[in-house]
């Protein structure tokens, strides 16, 4: 499954190269009442984030470094300026290429020395800075299951995708943005379980679905938990293997901690589960990841 050269030595996209010229113009085609549904989480102090040995991030933190106060000059204009400090891959967001590397090498061979505390030379966040945008599809898997959310552990394997595919009534086709539901960030949103609960252990993708992704060409993949793939993770003794399959091997852009609810109870109610994707990245030179804004236009 590793797409090395497959679009040239130099390819820093990944499956983003499915999403061709035509096939954008089919999924702009999905827009028919022009409703639209924010898939991304609020910036704020209010998010999942907790500092654990294993997760190193915080919540958002906005401040005012301008209150308006006075006129700013001549006349009675007043202004006021802010600014956010955040880790990247705290809220809804997409890893880039080069967030995940193993035995020296990270996507299309780039060694991982090129990692620096500047940033990635290559692969970063900001080189597919052009957008992601495409036909999106969702796969609500807690829906098929008649649950809310399904139960940390729970690895999604791909006869599941495909019964949600056919539940939903679509064929998943090259190119398309993959997004699938556990149900897990609505149960966080509901108040259902705190943060430290929320972070604990997840529902999510198992390993084989990256051979499913594989054989359908997706674009890219993503869900509404904190990091994918099902935690705990299938061998205990391998973290996010998922992630290095997709990330590394292949060159999927994989998202995470993807709003769903509002969104998968409209697709529901009326039948459609495809529509317009639009995700695209802050351009962080030699970033990480990005946080990013999704939006679902049917």
């Amino acid at each position: 499954m590793r797409n090395w050269g497959r679009w040239g030595d130099d390819d820093e996209r990944g499956t983003l190269n499915h999403i061709t010229p035509p096939r954008l113009v089919e999924a702009a085609a999905l827009v028919r009442d022009g409703r639209i549904f924010d898939l991304g989480l609020t910036l704020g102090e209010s998010g999942p984030q907790i500092w654990t040995e294993t997760n190193r991030r915080v919540n958002p933190i906005h401040l005012m470094s301008e209150l308006g106060e006075e006129p700013a000059g001549a006349g009675p204009c007043c202004f006021v300026d802010d600014y956010v400090v955040l880790p990247l891959q705290s809220v809804t967001q997409w890893d880039a290429l080069g967030h995940i590397h193993y035995d020296g090498r990270m996507y299309n061979g780039r060694p991982s020395s090129e990692v620096t505390v500047r940033g990635l030379r290559h692969n970063g966040i900001d080189r597919i800075g052009n957008g992601v945008a495409g036909r999106g599809i969702l796969l609500d898997v807690a829906r098929l299951r008649g649950v809310d959310s399904l139960e940390p552990g729970h690895a999604v394997l791909p006869d599941e995708l495909d019964a949600a595919a056919r539940a939903a009534g679509v064929e998943p086709r090259a190119g398309d943005i993959v997004v699938v539901r556990t149900g897990w960030w609505g149960r966080f949103a509901r108040g259902k379980i705190d943060a430290a609960e929320f972070f604990a252990g997840e529902p999510g993708l198992g390993l084989d679905c990256a051979e499913w992704l594989h054989g359908h060409e997706a674009a890219a993949v993503a869900a509404d938990n904190f990091g994918l793939e099902v935690v705990p993770h299938e061998d205990p003794e391998v973290i996010y293997p998922l992630h290095m399959v997709l990330i590394r091997d292949m060159g999927m852009t994989v998202g995470e901690l993807f709003d769903l609810e509002l969104l998968a109870a409209d697709c529901a109610a009326d039948g459609r589960f495809e529509f317009l994707l639009t995700a695209p990245p802050l351009k962080v030179e030699g970033g990480a990841g990005t946080p990013l804004n999704p939006l679902a236009i049917k």
